[in-house]
């Protein structure tokens, strides 16, 4: 048996954000912690008051939306895993994890991954595709 989700707690947190947070400024390679919320089935949920995990920013598409990939504190070595290690974030990208929000989500700003790292993540994930 599935364990039980907490929709009824997370609804409110969903309606602050659409209905009164404001957007921050982002940035392509920078990990924030995300309310990403309380999901159905296999999809990533967040955890604690604010439904939160942290997030790689991929690909910013204008200054409401991105995609974002979460980060589990796991070290998982599957294709469909980035291990990552920076400042306080440690644990593996989960590529199959892709989704689209608004920014609105985004709660902090943790660091921002050097250069040649989110090169490295890009091109796995494009390994993915094919």
């Amino acid at each position: 048996m599935e364990n039980s989700k907490d929709y009824k707690d997370w609804s409110p947190k969903k309606s602050y954000l659409h209905n009164e947070k404001g957007r921050p400024f982002v940035s392509e390679r920078e990990i924030w912690f995300c309310a990403v919320g309380e999901n159905v089935g296999f999809e990533q949920d967040g955890r604690g008051e604010e439904f939160a995990r942290p997030v790689v920013i991929f690909k910013k598409f204008n200054n409401e939306v991105c995609w974002i990939l979460p980060i589990t504190k796991s070290v998982k070595k599957s294709k469909y895993y980035f291990p990552i290690k920076q400042d306080q974030i440690g644990g593996s990208v989960i590529l199959s994890q892709i989704r689209l929000i608004d920014a609105k989500r985004l709660l902090y700003k943790v660091t921002t991954l050097k250069s040649s790292k989110f090169k490295d993540l890009k091109q796995k994930f494009t390994q993915l595709l094919v």
